[in-house]
């Protein structure tokens, strides 16, 4: 089986099959992302090559493949039939496969639309996760994602529309110290407009080789303590009015924070209000990245 460019998949696609339908990512202007940056430019692969590599994946783990991963960053971005096809023929090959998932941007999400959205539930994709990373149009803005908050929503509801599993993903500190509170609050805005099936946070994390890393230091963007993360946690969560799964799967985070909405918010903000009490050198260092 190929590959291409970096490998980058979920934390909850970690038992999946990673299969690569596509190389880099389309947009590839996020200011805080490094993952694709230096990778090879996007680009489609053919279908009669991810189709061998299928083949290939079956002849190594016979039928034990139950979930699948189509990499790179952006595999929703994929014309509808070809992505359709790829997912047709992965059920063919793994008859026992219970999820398909995908990344894919709200932005190549809302250019697909509902119909595409339904053709391609129909041919066995699962799950898209997708990354919010705020709800504020002034972070979007800044952070270069290339969408905005009206887009999001509309992009989500029809995800959820088509019958496919929605996993959306907030940035924690992604606003810096300035945005905080208004990222906090329209964030939980979008999130309750939306109420997708998962809501996975990540705290933000400057990385080396990117514009946001620049601007921190160059003092334009503070980011935040682990208090202050801790917070606009405790702020989106005391917002949040959806019936999703929360998951905090990731290394960048301070804690934990998961559970079922609404039934175990309370429980949530009583274990963040708790962590609010330790002192902030318990914590992992704030990290600034070098060159």
């Amino acid at each position: 089986m190929r590959y291409e460019g970096p490998i980058y998949r979920p934390p909850s696609e970690a038992d999946s099959l990673l299969i690569q339908a596509t190389v880099g990512c389309p947009h590839n202007k996020c200011t805080f992302c490094m993952v694709y940056k230096k990778g090879p430019p996007f680009r489609v692969r053919p279908v009669r090559e991810i189709k061998e590599d299928l083949d290939e994946a079956k002849r190594i783990y016979g039928d034990t493949i139950k979930t699948l991963f189509f990499p790179a960053g952006n595999t929703i971005a994929m014309p509808t039939h070809e992505l359709a096809e790829i997912c047709a023929y992965a059920h063919r090959v793994f008859p026992g496969l219970k999820r398909i998932t995908v990344y894919g941007s709200s932005k190549y999400i809302h250019q697909k639309g509902l119909q595409n959205l339904i053709r391609l539930k129909e041919s066995g994709l699962t799950r898209i996760h997708v990354g919010l990373e705020s709800g504020d149009d002034e972070v979007l803005r800044r952070i270069k994602k290339g969408t905005t908050a009206s887009q999001q929503i509309e992009a989500g509801l029809w995800v959820k529309e088509a019958g496919i599993e929605l996993s959306e993903y907030v940035i924690l500190g992604i606003g810096g110290v300035e945005r905080s509170e208004h990222h906090a609050v329209a964030t939980a805005r979008a999130l309750n407009a939306i109420d997708p099936d998962f809501i996975r946070f990540r705290t933000f994390l400057p990385k080396i080789n990117t514009l946001l890393l620049h601007e921190i230091r160059k003092g334009r963007f503070q980011v935040l303590s682990p208090h202050q993360v801790l917070k606009e946690t405790q702020r989106i969560v005391e917002n949040l009015e959806v019936t999703s799964e929360i998951h905090s799967d990731h290394y960048t985070n301070y804690i934990d924070v998961s559970g079922k909405m609404p039934k175990d918010k309370e429980r949530m903000l009583i274990q963040i209000r708790q962590a609010l009490e330790w002192n902030e050198d318990r914590f992992r260092p704030v990290y600034v990245g070098t060159e």
